[in-house]
């Protein structure tokens, strides 16, 4: 049987999601918006480039959600763009509508269905999706963590000049000014990245790769970034679909890991075919476990907006 992946928002996230759901051939692809006629006409659009690109998959735009029936995997992308100027959680109250609308229909027409949020803020939207589906922890999981570890990555091989397959590490902690950089669980080739960058040019980098998303922002001014957040979703899927038991850093809803309960927050977790198969602990510092609480403690404020 093919397998099905639908992509809610058909955006510029959702539509680079479909693409490169397709160009890997991972299933057939469902594009779906509430906007009539844009969701169609990109989904047309990459069924059309199939000859081309050498990819048998089928493609469909729709409004309707019975067209996303018994998908296997559903990518949340739909929500308001961040502006300049506008944090993450200026988006709360809005996206949570978007939110809780979407999952409600998707989880009535696939109730087995693993859940990969995209949308901003994307700890809080996680745990919306979690409340409103009603899916057990580990099929509903949220995308941050392979953003911003890859934003991580890029910026460590760029200053030391080298292929980002060499930089492992990753990134703890909410999607947001709070993320948590463990630069101790850092490495270049295998060798500790502390020892290749001075604390200064590592802390800039860290710096950095917190206010990623909002230095794409300020470039393109009216949008925000969709290349990179797209390409971490796909890897996710990648990684269910072909039972990797791949190793990533996703918002995960956590009961007691870290001393953190009843929250999603980005940690390293197992993905395979059932989800999150396990969330891998790793001993923190005590300053880097604060900083982690810190980042906690922003996501609990915005779930309690939102009463979630």
């Amino acid at each position: 049987m093919r397998r099905k992946v639908t992509v809610v928002g058909a955006g510029n996230v959702g539509a680079t999601t479909a693409h490169r759901l397709a160009d890997k051939q991972l299933g057939d692809v469902v594009l779906i918006d509430i906007l009539e006629g844009v969701p169609q006409g990109k989904g047309l659009d990459l069924l059309e480039s199939g000859p081309i690109e050498g990819y048998d998959v089928r493609v469909k735009g729709t409004n309707d959600y019975a067209d996303t029936a018994n998908s296997d995997v559903v990518v949340m992308t739909a929500g308001f763009p961040r502006k300049p100027g506008m944090s993450r959680d200026d988006l709360l109250k809005a996206n949570y509508d978007v939110v809780k609308t979407a999952i409600e229909k998707v989880s009535q027409s696939s109730p087995e269905a693993i859940l990969i949020v995209v949308t901003n803020p994307l700890d809080a939207m996680a745990q919306a999706a979690y409340r409103v589906s009603g899916f057990s922890k580990n099929r509903v999981i949220g995308m941050a963590g392979v953003l911003d570890t890859a934003r991580y990555r890029t910026f460590i091989a760029e200053a030391l000049d080298v292929s980002v397959q060499n930089v492992q590490g990753f990134v703890l902690g909410g999607h947001g000014d709070t993320m948590v950089p463990v630069p101790r669980y850092t490495t270049v080739a295998g060798i500790p990245v502390t020892e290749l960058l001075p604390k200064d040019k590592l802390d800039a980098i860290i710096k950095r790769t917190a206010g990623g998303g909002a230095e794409i922002v300020a470039l393109l001014k009216t949008g925000s970034a969709y290349y990179a957040p797209s390409a971490a979703a796909v890897e996710m899927v990648e990684a269910i679909f072909n039972d990797r038991k791949k190793i990533l850093p996703c918002a995960a809803y956590l009961e007691g890991e870290y001393g953190i309960s009843g929250l999603f927050v980005g940690v390293p977790v197992k993905l395979g075919a059932r989800g999150i198969e396990q969330i891998i602990e790793i001993k923190l510092t005590p300053e880097e476990q604060t900083a982690l609480k810190k980042s906690a403690d922003a996501v609990k404020e915005l779930v309690g907006v939102i009463g979630v």
